[in-house]
């Protein structure tokens, strides 16, 4: 039985109103538990990306791609393999701090690179940004401090190289229909003419149609 995994999954949809919440949805009816998500734009005005991070194994994600891609407002979704793609995520840190351990957290943010984006008496706020595994091992440099406050975006990817065989899809066309062949019975799409087999012809006229009198 394979186990569960990290998956990322990138999603390209129509930029439109109501399309986060018709995926979101989705995932939740399959019992999927959302790990992160996020949004942005894209080269093309009409089209949004989602990136959506859960821990799935391989059969539950195949058929959660094939439920997503039956959207209409989908147009292509797509797993991130790890070792061809980039991930970044974007870490704001607020830490209490004072003239006694101002030292040590400088030196933990020189460590992993982060930034000190503010800095007041008793607090100090720091910006990383990186792959989601280096996010989680500066963090846990401060089990020892007070954290204020914490916010995280979700991880963002895209993969490496120019355009994969994934993204040449053609747009799909919608093609008339072809011309039935010749002898086919022609469908009537218009309302049903009335059935004149039933009026019996008389001198008179048709029944029920009396003819006018001079």
């Amino acid at each position: 039985m394979e186990s569960d995994q990290r998956r990322v999954i990138s999603l390209l949809v129509d930029n439109q109103s109501g399309v986060l919440a018709r995926v979101s949805n989705l995932f939740c009816r399959r019992g999927f538990n959302i790990d992160s998500l996020t949004v942005s734009a894209t080269n093309d005005p009409a089209v949004s990306r989602i990136t959506v991070t859960i821990t799935s194994d391989e059969k539950a994600l195949q058929q959660l791609v094939l439920q997503t891609e039956r959207l209409e407002v989908t147009r292509q979704v797509f797993v991130l393999d790890g070792e061809k793609s980039l991930e970044r995520e974007l870490l704001l840190l607020k830490v209490e701090s004072d003239v006694h351990n101002r030292t040590e957290l400088r030196e933990i943010a020189c460590i992993y690179k982060a930034k000190i984006i503010d800095l007041s008496p008793d607090s100090m706020v720091f910006e990383l940004i990186g792959k989601p595994d280096k996010i989680d091992a500066f963090l846990t440099m401060f089990k020892g401090y007070n954290i204020l406050e914490l916010c995280r975006t979700g991880v963002t990817a895209l993969e490496r190289g120019g355009m994969h065989q994934h993204m040449q899809k053609p747009p799909q066309e919608v093609r008339a229909a072809p011309p039935p062949p010749p002898g086919a019975p022609r469908r009537h799409c218009g309302p049903r003419p009335p059935d004149r087999s039933a009026a019996i012809s008389s001198p008179a006229g048709p029944v029920g149609c009396p003819r006018h009198r001079r």
